[in-house]
């Protein structure tokens, strides 16, 4: 049985169909920037990053999770206890991202003043 989210080697760009569409495909919309860039910190629940991300409403923030997850980007884990405790944290898929989104962060200071 193979893992629903094996990781990749040596996939080139010029190999896949609009590879830059495939990603934005993976990512699901802006948010998912802010979402990742916040798990990327550590295990959240959904009310710290409701607290950390006042701009994303809940109903879209939870759109995002499910979303995010779903791509397998990051993990849902639930707690039993009272009440019932549900963590985020990113995956191996997530953290390859990480490098991606902090050079995307390098280039917006570059550019910030321009």
């Amino acid at each position: 049985m193979t893992e629903p989210f094996r990781r990749r080697t040596s996939v080139e760009p010029e190999n896949v169909p609009c590879s830059i569409e495939q990603a934005w495909n993976i990512l699901g919309n802006k948010w998912a920037f802010f979402v990742l860039r916040e798990l990327y910190t550590g295990p959240r629940r959904f009310s710290q990053l409701q607290r950390a991300l006042p701009v994303i409403n809940p109903k879209s923030l939870t759109a995002t999770l499910r979303h995010l997850e779903k791509q397998g980007m990051i993990m849902r884990s639930v707690f039993p206890s009272v009440p019932v405790t549900v963590e985020y944290r990113v995956t191996e898929k997530g953290e390859s991202f990480h490098r991606v989104l902090y050079e995307m962060k390098r280039w917006g200071a570059m550019w910030a003043d321009a």
